[in-house]
C-alpha cells in the first residue's frame, strides 16, 4: 500500500515509526535517486520551501524545515537538534522528528521518530550525491574534517561513489580519532589519522568537512588544485569551516538551495566578503537535471555547500514510510 493510497483514506490513524524500525529497513531503501529527484524539483520551482525556522541555544541549536513538493502526495515538518556536548553526558548529539502530512487533507499521515537519524543519513546522501558530479575521477585519498557522526555516515555513503579506500581522518580529540578508525577500518577502510589538518588537504582531493567550526579552520594555501571540497558542517549564519578565498579561488561553487546559502553556510561568508556573487553558484539539483555542468576536468578546485533542504527530508520519509507500509512491520 502506497503514500498516495494511504492519504485518501478518511480520518485514518497516523502511523507512530520508532527509531528501530527506521534503523532495520534503511539500508533497504534507495534513498539516491529519490533525493536527487528532490534536488531537481527544488531547482527547477517545483517545491515550496520556506526559510529554516532556527533556535540558536546556549547549549546547543535547533532547525525547523518543512515544505513539500508540487502535485506530490504529503508535506512535511521536521525539527532536528544538534546539542555538541552530550557525547559528554552519554547523550548522543543528534535529535529530533519528521511529521508526515496530507497534502490533501491535511492529516498526519505519520510520525517518524527518527531521533535526528534520517537527518543524518539524508545529509550524507547528498554528499555522495555531491561526489558523483564533482569529485575527480581518479580520488587518491578521501580526506574527513572532523570524527562524528557525520563524519562516518559521510564516508560510508561514498563507499558506492568511489574505489579509493584510503583515508585520512583529521580531528582534535586523539581517543575520538582512535574510536574513528577502529570503527571505520570494520567496513573496509584504510583509515590514517592525524592532528595536522594542512596535511590532511596536502594528500587528499576529495575533502569532506563535518565540524562545527564558526572560523576557518583551513585556508586556499592549504587545498591542492583538483580537489573537491564537499562542506557539511556549516549550516547556520555563524558557523565557518574554512577561509572564504577557497570559494574565490574555485572553479566550479555549488549551493543545495541558493536561497539558504545566502544566509548560512560557506557561500554566505563569500558572499558577505565579496568573494562571490550568488550568479556565479550553481545549483545542486540543476547539475544533476544536466542543465548545468558539473566537474569537467580533473583539475578543476570544486567546492559544494551543504546546508540541508526540506526536499531532502521529504524524500527520505516518504520513502521509509512506503517502504514500512508495503512490509511486515504494518
Amino acid at each position: 500500500m502506497n503514500l498516495d493510497h494511504q492519504i485518501t483514506v478518511k480520518s485514518m490513524k497516523p502511523k507512530i515509526i520508532s527509531l528501530d524500525q527506521i534503523k532495520t529497513v534503511i539500508s533497504k531503501i534507495d534513498l539516491i535517486n529519490p533525493i536527487k529527484e528532490g534536488f531537481i524539483a527544488y531547482s527547477s520551482g517545483r517545491a515550496v520551501v520556506p526559510p529554516v525556522g532556527e533556535l540558536l541555544l546556549d547549549q546547543g541549536e535547533v532547525h525547523i524545515k518543512y515544505g513539500y513538493i508540487k502535485h506530490s502526495p504529503c508535506y512535511v515538518v521536521k525539527v532536528a537538534s544538534g546539542f555538541y556536548n552530550n557525547p559528554a553526558l552519554g547523550l548522543a548529539s543528534s535529535n529530533g522528528l519528521i511529521l508526515l502530512f496530507s497534502q490533501t487533507t491535511g492529516e498526519l499521515i505519520a510520525i517518524l521518530l527518527d531521533e535526528g537519524f534520517l537527518t543524518d543519513t539524508r545529509t550524507a546522501v547528498a554528499g555522495a550525491i555531491a561526489a558523483e558530479y564533482l569529485a575527480p575521477k581518479k580520488i587518491k585519498k578521501i580526506g574527513i574534517i572532523g570524527t562524528g557522526t557525520q563524519a562516518k555516515l559521510q564516508l560510508l555513503y561514498l563507499k558506492e561513489q568511489t574505489v579509493c579506500r584510503e583515508v585520512l581522518v583529521w580531528g582534535l580529540n586523539e581517543k575520538n580519532l582512535h574510536a574513528y578508525r577502529d570503527e571505520m577500518e570494520q567496513y573496509g577502510f584504510q583509515i590514517e589519522v592525524t592532528s595536522d589538518i594542512r596535511g590532511c588537504l596536502r594528500h587528499c582531493n576529495l575533502i569532506v568537512t563535518t565540524t562545527p567550526a564558526i572560523s576557518p579552520l583551513f585556508y586556499l594555501s592549504d587545498v591542492q588544485p583538483g580537489t573537491h571540497i564537499t562542506a557539511v558542517g556549516s549550516d547556520t549564519p555563524d558557523k565557518q569551516e574554512f577561509d572564504s578565498n577557497i570559494l574565490k579561488a574555485a572553479d566550479l561553487v555549488v549551493a543545495d538551495s541558493m536561497a539558504q546559502c545566502r544566509v548560512r553556510g560557506e557561500i554566505h561568508h563569500a558572499i558577505k566578503a565579496k568573494h562571490v556573487t550568488e550568479y556565479e553558484v550553481t545549483e545542486l539539483g540543476h547539475i544533476i537535471s544536466g542543465k548545468r555542468a558539473g566537474r569537467t576536468s580533473e583539475e578543476q578546485l570544486t567546492v559544494i555547500d551543504l546546508t540541508g533542504v526540506a526536499v531532502q527530508d521529504i524524500k527520505v520519509s516518504e520513502a521509509v514510510y512506503n517502504y514500512l507500509t508495503t512490509s511486515k512491520f504494518y
